[in-house]
């Protein structure tokens, strides 16, 4: 084929690759002149058991149509060890490429999920993707050459119900797709993320064989191959694909409002002014957190701006609030606002929760302080059940920084970044879950960050606070019912954690001070606000969402890389006035099936809603 887009001479490295979507990787790359490393554990869809057949059956498959290829059995939380398979099968300077795709399944409600279902599922997707990456970043700069390809997914993207943990960590491994983008780009190291659709062993049990038909995983390769071609110049980018069809992702963010942040900033204010912050009419496309006004931008605008119109009186009188990292900055702000506003409120923070707690009973509040580690989460609530007899709401605020670059990282950086910033927020909602459910009624906000967008030097908390998101999206689903609300925010704001970061003089104008009423608004009963993140800063907030290009659609009877190659103008078109603004993973289906290469005959009787 003239212009064939080959790999000889390249070694690439397939996770999961035993069954699905790698072994459709792994035996492509070996038809193309690669030299492939199959890794799979062989264990089941949920995560149990290990067998070699699986890595083995692929590499014969790949030996013989004259591939070459070599098996790895290791659980990708022993990263080092593939990695290590493939240097020594194939030279330690090989031109290394891989693509992180292992994955396991613990679907179950918010309610019913244990710690073993979330903590798996973290380990895998996440830390897993982590330590693979991490193994191969020194052989990639040293190359001056590599390309990576994890893999997210539609529920982490948009959210599922039943997959709080799955949507967790799915998003959160496009937030080290992202970082990673920006510290490799010097060095010739791209990294993407894809969100494919396709029928393996962990769809096969909630899709019905036209799903199966339509979502075969070699619709997904040849997306998947272009990316990792050494022509191919996206970066940082994230994909939705499956039957044929594919589009690219970005986020769109309003232009926001800004308030005066004298006296009259308020959570009146804030809600007089709400439909501003979510009105996209005018809005921007950014690619990184410097994308859009910047902070000087709107503490000017705020001095400038008149006194805030006022809404209807906000206040929090019989409700008991739980605070996370309340001792200090953001939370601190808050718990004074919400004791203001009338409301009982749990001061957690290790150190200096009952300094605030002083503050806010001199000045008439109701507070009790919690010393707990937000690792023990059910303690804190505890605390809140004890003293006041329940929770209404709960902010997630406590956080850390272990800023390196990826290069420098280490594996503790990494684990207690997440545990923090994930794992204590699991179980700290997981502890409250029951009583929002009993009384159904409740606010859960959680904090995530504007290194959502990717941020040198934190691959580690990038990640974690986009899987923030994720975790608020899925399980502001599930909430629904029982009118329990889930949102995040994206904070900026003066405090321990940017003090390492920002100048003082920065720091001075940034206050919590300035965050503090739009959280309260949230949190209010005039609220409707559940899912989604919001961007605060200064006296600004804004709302963001996903908008997706139209994409481009492929033969169903087969195609190549090079079809993808050339279409791929139009795959990323999001200026063509067809791009849309999906907010659940279902929303992908409509999509792919306007192909219009299906058979007609493909779906019989109505598909049954799939988990994607």
């Amino acid at each position: 084929m003239a212009n064939q887009l080959r790999w000889d001479g390249r070694v690439v490295v397939v996770t999961g690759a035993g069954n699905g979507l790698g072994r459709a990787h792994a035996l492509f790359f070996g038809s193309r002149g690669a030299k492939v490393v199959v890794n799979d554990l062989g264990g089941s869809a949920f995560g149990a058991g290990a067998s070699s057949s699986a890595a083995d059956k692929v590499v014969e498959e790949i030996r013989a149509a004259g591939g070459q290829a070599v098996a790895n059995y290791d659980s990708v939380e022993f990263g080092d060890k593939i990695i290590e398979t493939a240097l020594k099968a194939f030279g330690r300077f090989a031109s290394l490429q891989f693509f992180n795709n292992a994955g396991i399944l613990r679907d179950k409600s918010f309610a019913r999920m244990t710690e073993e279902d979330w903590l798996i599922i973290q380990k895998v997707h996440v830390y897993g993707t982590y330590k693979v990456t991490k193994a191969a970043w020194e052989v990639f700069e040293k190359q001056k050459f590599g390309r990576i390809i994890n893999t997210a997914s539609g529920a982490g993207v948009y959210g599922n119900f039943g997959q709080v943990n799955y949507s967790t960590a799915k998003l959160a491994v496009h937030g080290l797709t992202e970082t990673l983008a920006q510290e490799g780009a010097k060095n010739n190291i791209f990294a993407n993320t894809i969100a494919p659709l396709a029928g393996s062993r962990l769809t096969a049990t909630v899709w019905d064989e036209g799903m199966l038909k339509l979502m075969k995983p070699e619709y997904i390769t040849p997306i998947v191959a272009y990316l990792a071609h050494e022509s191919s110049t996206s970066n940082g980018r994230l994909f939705e694909l499956g039957g044929g069809w594919a589009a690219e992702i970005r986020w769109n963010k309003t232009l926001g409002h800004i308030w005066n942040t004298g006296p009259t900033f308020t959570p009146e204010a804030v809600a007089a002014a709400w439909d501003k912050v979510e009105d996209f009419k005018d809005s921007i496309y950014p690619r990184t957190n410097r994308d859009g006004i910047n902070a000087l931008q709107i503490i000017e605008a705020s001095q400038k701006a008149p006194e805030n119109p006022q809404g209807p009186a906000v206040r929090f009188d019989g409700k008991v609030v739980v605070i996370t990292g309340a001792g200090n900055g953001l939370g601190k702000a808050y718990a004074k606002l919400f004791a203001k506003l009338g409301a009982k409120v749990v001061v957690n923070g290790m150190s200096r929760s009952s300094i605030v707690v002083d503050e806010i009973v001199a000045a008439g509040g109701v507070a009790v302080a919690n010393f707990d580690n937000v690792l023990e989460g059910h303690k804190i609530i505890e605390t809140a059940i004890k003293s006041f007899g329940r929770i209404d709401i709960l902010i997630n605020n406590a956080g850390i920084l272990r800023d390196k670059s990826f290069r420098r990282m280490t594996d503790d950086d990494w684990k207690i970044i997440h545990d923090i910033h994930l794992t204590a927020v699991f179980r700290t909602t997981k502890a409250a879950w029951p009583y929002l459910t009993a009384q159904k009624s409740g606010v859960v906000i959680c904090t995530s960050s504007t290194s959502i967008y990717g941020n040198f030097g934190q691959a580690n908390y990038a990640a974690a606070k986009i899987g923030t998101i994720g975790f608020t999206n899925a399980l502001s689903k599930e909430g629904a019912k029982n009118n329990i609300r889930v949102t995040s925010i994206a904070p900026a704001a003066g405090t321990r954690l940017t003090a390492t970061v920002m100048p003082q003089e920065m720091l001075d104008l940034l206050k919590p001070d300035f965050v503090a009423p739009v959280v309260a608004y949230i949190a209010s009963d005039q609220s409707k606000v559940t899912g989604g993140v919001f961007e605060v800063n200064a006296g600004w907030a804004a709302k963001l969402r996903w908008q997706r290009s139209a994409g481009a659609y492929f033969d169903f009877n087969g195609f190549t890389v090079e079809d993808v190659r050339d279409k791929w103008a139009e795959l990323t078109n999001f200026d063509n006035g067809r791009a849309t603004y999906p907010s659940t993973a279902g929303d992908s289906f409509p999509e792919i099936v306007k192909n219009k290469t299906l058979p007609k005959n493909l779906f019989p009787a109505q598909p049954r809603k799939a988990k994607i």
